[in-house]
């Protein structure tokens, strides 16, 4: 027996195979843990700097826009990880391959390992102002919570998140409807807005702020028991669950100059509220985050899911407040960076549809598929550095361009 094999029988979050139907969920499982990965603090602060740079017909054309192209993103991944079972490490051994997907493994898990650091900080800075608690005592505690739900897998995750997903929605619309009708209603507030964001940059910022996380889609929507499920819930999800952090973002920042609800409940006196949302918030996502790192790593490593999700929660929660302070920059970088390996994904999916099967699941045709290296490369480059259009849809552009490219002359 290899010791795949036995890692694979050992692991009960398939890390090293497809997930099979009797492990799969109905729709409200996969709608709440969807729902949960998009409610998360840091898109509020792009929708305070939506809210004070275009008026509110821009802005509600920029999150619809923007939501439909984020939607369809997440949405193809979303099918194609229900169709194939398959994780998102798994599906880019088949298109990167089985060396090749190291790359993928590593720039997702380095993505997400930073924002679960990120996501702890940002709990536990402000909390501890209200709770008079050393930060970083806050942090460890955070830190334990959501790397303990992270490590039950998918269970944990879903029962988090129909406890955090309810109180996020009724708070959070409670909060910004008292804060609107405070602030003169909507038209009111948005008639403060500087202006300084044009459309075409609004959408662009309503794509990037999840891109990077919904590339990680396949690593949920896999445990669909149909595809119908797996599309329609995700693409609920990253349009509902976004444009509402949005709408708590601008709201929120024009009625205390704040871009986080957890101020603007502060400043209605909903302290103990404003903690419970803050916490549940930042729970969800970080969650998620962490469990898709522990994927990663086990595909680079071979060790199970449950010692990677430790070893990073722990490196996450140790090094919170050095990420929270150094490493926006980066994820900025990896915004732009990501989308091209979701991509090549789905290029090769849809060009190669036969090497998904379920008889033909977990074959790899080659060790590095030098095509979508030379994609990745190239859709970074573009994405970070060519200033015009939205950074995302040119990377994938390039990179499925590249992909394309090589395999015509490899063939010749």
């Amino acid at each position: 027996m290899s010791n795949q094999t036995k890692h694979q029988r050992a692991d009960s979050d398939f890390a090293f195979e497809a997930v099979p139907q009797k492990a799969r969920k109905g729709f409200w499982p996969m709608f709440f843990i969807m729902l949960g990965f998009t409610f998360f603090s840091a898109s509020m602060s792009v929708g305070a700097q939506l809210g004070n740079g275009l008026d509110l017909t821009g802005f509600i054309l920029a999150i619809l826009l923007g939501g439909v192209i984020l939607g369809a993103y997440t949405g193809v991944l979303g099918y194609i990880g229900s169709e194939s079972g398959l994780s998102l490490d798994l599906l880019a051994q088949k298109s990167f391959g089985s060396k090749g997907s190291y790359i993928a493994s590593a720039m997702i898990s380095f993505t997400q390992i930073g924002w679960f650091g990120v996501g702890i900080a940002m709990f536990a800075n402000p909390a501890a102002e209200v709770l008079g608690i050393h930060p970083m005592i806050l942090a460890i505690i955070a830190g334990i919570c959501m790397t303990s739900s992270a490590y039950f897998g998918i269970k944990g995750m879903e029962i988090v998140s129909y406890v955090s997903v309810p109180l996020i929605a009724i708070l959070g619309v409670y909060s910004m409807v008292t804060a609107s009708a405070a602030g003169g209603g909507l038209q009111a507030i948005f008639a403060k807005s500087a202006g300084g964001i044009s459309l075409f940059t609004g959408i662009g910022m309503v794509v990037g702020s999840f891109v990077s996380g919904g590339t990680a889609t396949p690593n949920f929507t896999r445990f669909a028991k149909r595809n119908k499920t797996a599309i329609i819930t995700t693409v609920i999800a990253f349009f509902i669950g976004n444009t509402l952090m949005f709408a708590f973002g601008a709201v929120g920042g024009a009625f205390t100059g704040k871009d986080d609800i957890f101020y603007v409940m502060m400043a209605q006196g909903l302290t103990v509220p404003a903690l419970i949302v803050l916490g549940a918030n930042i729970w969800t996502t970080a969650d998620n985050g962490l469990y898709t790192t522990g994927l990663g790593l086990s595909n680079i490593t071979k060790f199970r899911k449950k010692p990677m999700v430790l070893l990073s929660g722990v490196l996450g929660t140790l090094c919170s407040f050095w990420l929270y302070n150094n490493f926006v920059g980066w994820l900025s970088f990896l915004n732009a960076t990501l989308p091209p390996v979701g991509a090549i994904i789905m290029f090769d999916f849809f060009t190669r549809r036969n090497k998904y099967l379920p008889e033909h699941a977990m074959e790899v045709d080659e060790v590095v598929n030098w095509g979508a290296v030379i994609g990745i490369i190239g859709g970074a480059l573009v994405g970070n550095f060519v200033p015009w259009g939205i950074a995302s849809i040119n990377a994938m552009v390039v990179a499925c361009l590249c992909y394309w490219a090589y395999s015509k002359i490899a063939k010749k």
